[in-house]
């Protein structure tokens, strides 16, 4: 019935709307109707035991359930679900009569606009990642919790298909050099679940088990009208999409970084990061990284059953191997360190702050971001230097969360930049005694830039808008006047930064991989 269903639905007639041609894309579990202006999907009638599209009843929920789940992410992308009436020969698309297939109708958006595509030209940029990473941010903090009850979140439930994967590598493996490397991140997988158990059954009981999307990766993200849009959520498979935040987020870094956008991976976690503020589960990010890669090393061997050519099969042999070469490395001993910028608002630190993260994998913690996630926006009335949520007590509380954060985020093994102006002695003290409690080097980021450049990128950043900081030029100035400098002590610890000159950054950044190579 398939394939004469497809023949003869590429009849312009059959549409209410312009055709500008026809094709097919075929996947191995539907096909999608490309006609100009729209595209229309149809599920085929398999099993592959992870979904069962064999009865019309099945295709026509999951069309339903791929509408409702995708809807949550798009706007006028996914359209409605229609029957298919007539015959495989002579059919209609919604029309009268019993239906005998359905058929999902979806904008059409040009092929090389998915963002997978614009990589591999070269043309994905870290306003993309941004934009990606606010979406996703955005889409968790609304999902709905699985319930508690529900037997999926789990512990022991995140814990099977992890080892279902190395029971189904194993015996795929046809060359036994492969094996050590196998064994090696297996004890690894094990003694990592033993140590996260606590947390993971934290996880599902304070609700991060959440309705996601449960497939984010490049290929399932586009640009529709300039602006970034993911889509395709698992519809079939409730373990696949009821699954921790981080699981998700994990897909998508994983993916950047097998595509060697490490940077991009870092900025994309560190955004998403200041959008939820889900830094208590920032110790499972490299777990779950390692699960999508062996899950995508497995997919490669299950092809190699189907491959004659001694070429190709070499080519998937390597394919699996730079996969759990990449989920090896999620394994690596971390070498974290913690620093402080310090200097006045406006000076550059955030941008400093930031080059450590994608350079070094630093999680950035940000004051204007942690003030407001505390205490909400500035009260329009209140725009003192020293009131409203800029108050002694205020700021005294955001620097408290700051250095929790960074425990934490150290205790997960990463290194940390806290971004904020420490113009006090107090301030720098207690988030050198992190360091110390926490066995990590400390470094001072000392941000300086000439008084009308600070002006300019005040001024700059006021009509861009989108800044956390609501800092101004009289306030800059009044932190100048009042500022605490560095003590010998710290000035030891310290590192000055020339933020207008980009050769004083990159000096910085050399400095830092020489002395903790391991980052």
């Amino acid at each position: 019935m398939s394939q004469p269903l497809i023949a003869a639905l590429q009849n312009p007639s059959l549409y209410p709307h312009p055709v500008d041609g026809f094709q097919v894309i075929e996947t191995h579990i539907s096909w999608v109707l490309l006609t100009g202006g729209y595209a229309y999907k149809i599920k085929k009638p398999v099993n592959f035991g992870f979904l069962d599209f064999t009865s019309l009843e099945a295709r026509r929920h999951f069309c339903g359930e791929e509408l409702r789940l995708n809807q949550r992410l798009t706007q006028d992308l996914y359209l409605e679900v229609l029957p298919i009436t007539g015959s495989p020969e002579a059919p209609q698309i919604g029309g009268e009569g019993e239906a005998f297939e359905y058929v999902l109708k979806m904008r059409q958006f040009p092929q090389d606009n998915l963002l997978s595509a614009v990589q591999a030209r070269g043309e994905l940029t870290p306003a993309h990642i941004d934009a990606l990473a606010d979406q996703i941010a955005s889409f968790h903090l609304a999902a709905p919790k699985v319930a508690q009850e529900h037997p999926l979140g789990t512990a022991e439930a995140v814990m099977m298909p992890v080892r279902q994967n190395f029971e189904q590598i194993r015996p795929l493996l046809t060359d036994k050099a492969d094996l050590p490397q196998l064994d090696a991140m297996e004890a690894w997988a094990e003694s990592s679940f033993e140590r996260l158990k606590p947390l993971l059954e934290r996880r599902k009981q304070e609700g991060f088990i959440r309705e996601c999307h449960g497939d984010i990766h490049l290929g399932n993200a586009t640009l529709i009208d300039g602006q970034v849009v993911l889509f395709d959520c698992i519809e079939f498979n409730e373990p696949f999409r009821f699954t921790d935040v981080y699981a998700d987020i994990a897909f998508l870094a994983m993916d950047l970084e097998d595509r060697g956008l490490k940077s991009l991976s870092r900025r994309l976690i560190s955004r998403y990061l200041e959008r939820t503020g889900d830094y208590a589960g920032l110790e499972l990010l490299n777990f779950y990284k390692a699960y999508r890669a062996l899950v995508r090393a497995k997919i490669a061997l299950f092809s190699l059953a189907h491959q004659a050519d001694p070429v190709q099969k070499a080519a998937t042999l390597r394919q699996y191997r730079n996969y759990a070469g990449l989920a090896e490395s999620y394994s690596a001993i971390p070498s974290p360190f913690l620093a402080i910028t310090h200097g006045v608002s406006a000076s550059g630190k955030s941008h400093v702050a930031l080059r450590l993260v994608e350079a070094l994998g630093a999680i950035r913690l940000r004051s204007d971001v942690e003030r407001k996630r505390l205490f909400g926006e500035q009260k329009a009335a209140a725009q003192g230097l020293a009131s409203g949520i800029y108050d002694q007590d205020a700021s005294a509380a955001t620097y408290r969360r700051l250095n929790q954060l960074a425990d934490a985020a150290l205790h997960a093994g990463f290194p940390v930049v806290i971004d904020a102006t420490f113009l006090k002695h107090e301030q720098r003290a207690a988030a050198c005694k992190v360091a110390e409690e926490t066995g990590t080097p400390f470094l001072i980021l000392d941000c300086h830039a000439p008084e009308a450049v600070i002006e300019a990128w005040l001024v700059q950043r006021q009509a861009e808008g989108g800044d956390p900081s609501d800092a101004t030029l009289e306030v800059v100035r009044a932190q100048m006047a009042n500022r605490e400098p560095l003590t010998a002590e710290e000035l030891a610890q310290s590192s000055r930064i020339d933020t207008d000159q980009a050769s004083s950054l990159d000096s910085l950044v050399a400095r830092i991989r020489q002395h903790l190579p391991g980052v």
